[in-house]
């Protein structure tokens, strides 16, 4: 005897009814402005009311631009998605700016390109104390990526954060 039941027509359709409004809602966010996401008196309270007409064309238009990434909980994350496709991340050569002493468990270092990378694993690393190092950061597996201070003996895994 068969395990399998009809679906009925009107489970599939109200199914399918609940998906579209899922999608269009997501569509939605994913393009509206900040006047129609935010509530009056958040808008105020952000001082965006304040901005002039191009100045919030302008804050919008780059918002809209900007991926929406959802993460493993299927949240929306809000942090900056550096490298939208992992596939095209490429290993990055600079120094750090100024003085680096080791990792110390939530370390951040600003490298001579300007971006800023934090220690992404907990945990020390290297007891030292050097100036301008060059630092090699190479893409890992399930995008993560790992950082090598030059001299130090040390590598870490990171995230960039700016």
């Amino acid at each position: 005897m068969s395990r399998y039941r009809p679906v009925s027509p009107l489970v599939v359709l109200a199914s399918a009814a609940l998906c579209l409004l899922a999608v269009c809602a997501s569509a939605q966010s994913a393009t509206s402005t900040l006047e129609e996401r935010m509530s009056q008196k958040d808008f105020e309270a952000s001082g965006l009311n304040r901005l002039t007409p191009a100045e919030l064309s302008h804050l919008n238009a780059w918002l809209g631009a900007r991926p929406i990434v959802s993460g493993p909980d299927g949240n929306n994350r809000s942090e900056p998605v550096f490298y939208p496709e992992s596939g095209r991340r490429e290993p990055i050569t600079a120094h750090i700016v100024g003085e680096f002493q080791g990792w110390r468990g939530k370390t951040r270092v600003t490298l001579d390109n300007g971006q800023v990378w934090e220690q992404a694993q907990s945990g020390s690393a290297g007891d030292v104390r050097m100036s301008d190092p060059s630092v090699r950061i190479k893409p890992m597996m399930l995008d993560s990526w790992l950082m090598y201070v030059d001299g130090c003996g040390c590598d870490v895994r990171v995230r960039r954060v700016e």
